[in-house]
């Protein structure tokens, strides 16, 4: 019988058109108002892009799995034999686009649930940032990790 696996996930509606919360995604210059620190270019469908953290000291490759302009982008990443398939899908709402993610898939076991915690935080933390900055201008990522850095 095969373990169950499990899933981290995160969603938010953000009061900006599919086309502006796609091109905030794909492209590293605006993901790093609210991700990233950096990014090797924008994710395109059978590329790998590389990103960079502030509170990190490495570099994470982003292999481009699947993208559909405007509706959805997927991809692999993560370090080692610890890699995983990102969702993320676009839906219109009214005016605004809802955000969905889904990260698969670890075993269903101790590491695999502290996994889906960590990264259930991790994507709510990213979609927190991206409505702040496309529906305010506000940049919460800045300064918000600093304690990690102190002994």
């Amino acid at each position: 019988m095969e373990t169950a696996k499990l899933t981290a996930r995160a969603s938010i509606q953000i009061q900006k058109s599919p086309q502006a919360v796609y091109e905030a995604i794909v492209d590293p210059a605006l993901m790093s108002n609210y991700f990233i620190s950096k990014g090797s270019g924008i994710m395109e469908e059978g590329q790998t892009v590389i990103w960079r953290f502030p509170e990190f000291d490495m570099e994470f490759p982003v292999e481009i799995v699947k993208t559909e302009k405007f509706k959805q982008i997927h991809f692999i990443w993560g370090q080692g034999d610890q890699k995983a398939l990102v969702e993320i899908a676009l839906e219109a709402f009214k005016k605004d686009t809802v955000v969905k993610i889904v990260e698969h898939e670890p075993a269903r076991n101790e590491a695999g649930i502290s996994w889906a915690i960590g990264q259930t935080e991790g994507w709510s933390y990213f979609l927190a940032g991206l409505k702040a900055f496309l529906d305010h201008n506000v940049r919460l990522r800045e300064g918000a990790f600093a304690y990690r850095f102190v002994g």
